[in-house]
């Protein structure tokens, strides 16, 4: 079984080959890459008892007889016996406990059963209800979808797994007695606890952001709370012109709101598009009726209790009956640091996913590894599943993942990967644009370490490959196709 996700919403899917079409977004099959997650479980005890499948008789020892005592058979019709349950964990682990109920703690959850059939899985959420996509709140916020296609599981499937799910806010961890306290005053103990508490909204100090009609998107209870604030021709002003800032406003331009984005820098989705990449884009956004104002500092969110509009720092004012801000997120780490976890920008783990406490993990949104803050969800996915294995006794490996991104938005597709940022002369950024599609790629040692595709994507496969890879530029025959001027 591979594991592949989508460039275009991060949907994992599990399977032999790549769906046709994502089942999230309904990407193309195109659209999908191999997921390295690299969880290499212990093999199951090696069994010391094998049967003759000839006639019944029961050999023991570590490997079948060169011949059956009792039929004759040869060694080749000697079946080893296999325990009922399956078990590749420790026996030493009898109660898990995960706080989180995202793609990190779920998956968590689901791989620590795979390893250990009989120990005793908790996963407390704060938010209330079965785990749901949260990459999909944007569709929901555009009307694509309902909130029953939401959910990731069943209430039946946590059942059937015998994963307990428990509606609750942690609020302190006591490694010495390894118990979590709940804000409600119920405790749970665990011999492994896995935090995988995400991350929350990061809201700028700007003066009047407190006024109602301002708004973040990070759950299901915000999404609905926009919905019902939202009317017909309204004034929306968004905040933040990434990924998510541009997917709420293309959500809400579809819901006929009046949208304008807010970005600081110079042009949209800076960390992962070139200047020229980021206007094209702007401009197409334009064109479908989204005002784009870059380069702009906010003064104040004006209003008396309500939000009224927008004041930019350059006198200009923008009527705006809601405001939705999408200035990044910050790791949940308050609980970590209480607990004296180590934590710099986020709760640092290894390759295990291992804090500095040997039996508590971490994933997800909350981690922060090898330097890196990841907050995409196929790495919350492959760093769950990780954790999973390795609290239940197993072991595995984090290989970290590629920061791909793959949008499609407004009819529009778009490709990006690696880095941007010419941090001295030993990088070079070459582009070429015939208006309608765009290319650039950025090179360094010869190799690629950059590259962005805009309008046409087909060479996003061979791009997102030779960089992940480190291939040399005289390799890549499309690279060259493009840009002769790079080979000499």
């Amino acid at each position: 079984m591979k594991t592949w996700k989508c460039d275009v919403c991060g949907y994992v899917h599990q399977g032999e080959a790549a769906p046709n079409s994502c089942a999230l977004c309904a990407a193309d099959q195109d659209h999908f890459s191999p997921l390295a997650i690299k969880t290499t479980a212990p093999d199951k005890p090696q069994s010391s008892r094998w049967r003759c499948t000839i006639c019944d008789h029961i050999h023991e020892g570590a490997e079948a007889p060169e011949r059956c005592v009792v039929c004759g058979a040869e060694k080749n019709m000697f079946a080893a016996v296999t325990e009922e349950a399956a078990f590749c964990g420790s026996g030493d682990i009898k109660n898990i406990l995960i706080l989180g109920g995202g793609i990190a703690g779920l998956t968590a959850a689901e791989e620590a059963r795979k390893c250990l059939a009989d120990v005793d899985i908790t996963l407390i959420s704060k938010e209330l209800g079965i785990p749901y996509y949260r990459l999909n709140l944007t569709r929901y916020l555009a009307g694509e979808i309902d909130e029953a296609e939401l959910p990731m599981q069943t209430s039946d499937w946590f059942a059937q797994q015998g994963i307990n799910l428990i509606e609750g806010e942690a609020l302190q961890i006591d490694r010495q007695e390894k118990q979590v306290s709940l804000r409600d005053g119920r405790s749970f103990s665990y011999d492994r606890l896995i935090l995988a508490n995400g991350s929350h909204p990061f809201v700028p100090p700007i003066p009047g952001a407190t006024r109602a009609g301002v708004n973040t998107l990070r759950t299901v209870n915000d999404a609905q709370n926009i919905l019902q604030q939202l009317q017909p021709g309204q004034s929306v002003v968004c905040i933040g012109g990434g990924l998510l800032g541009l997917e709420t406003a293309a959500a809400l331009a579809r819901q006929g709101a009046k949208v304008t984005v807010l970005e600081g820098h110079s042009w949209l989705m800076p960390r992962q598009l070139p200047q020229a990449a980021g206007e094209q884009l702007k401009a197409h956004l334009e064109k479908i009726g989204i005002e784009i104002l870059c380069g702009v500092t906010i003064q104040e969110l004006a209003g008396d209790e309500h939000l009224r509009s927008v004041l930019l720092s350059d006198g200009r004012e923008i009527p705006a009956a809601m405001v939705v801000i999408s200035a990044g997120v910050r790791p949940n780490s308050c609980l970590a640091r209480q607990a004296e976890l180590k934590v710099k920008s986020g709760l640092l783990v290894d390759d295990r996913m291992t804090t500095n406490d040997p039996d508590i993990f971490a994933a997800g949104d909350i981690t922060e590894h090898n330097g890196r803050l990841y907050g995409i969800w196929p790495a919350s996915y492959a760093q769950g599943a990780v954790a999973g294995i390795n609290a239940a006794g197993g072991n595995a490996e984090f290989p970290g993942v590629s920061m791909a991104t793959r949008i499609k938005v407004v009819d529009v597709d778009l490709f990006s990967i690696g880095q941007f940022n010419l941090a001295d002369a030993s990088y070079r950024l070459v582009e070429k644009s015939n208006g309608e599609n765009y290319c650039a790629i950025v090179c360094r040692d010869n190799h690629l370490v950059g590259a962005a595709l805009f309008g046409d994507t087909s060479l996003a496969g061979p791009l997102k490959e030779a960089i992940e890879n480190e291939v040399q530029l005289p390799e890549l025959p499309e690279v060259q196709q493009l840009f002769p001027e790079l080979i000499g």
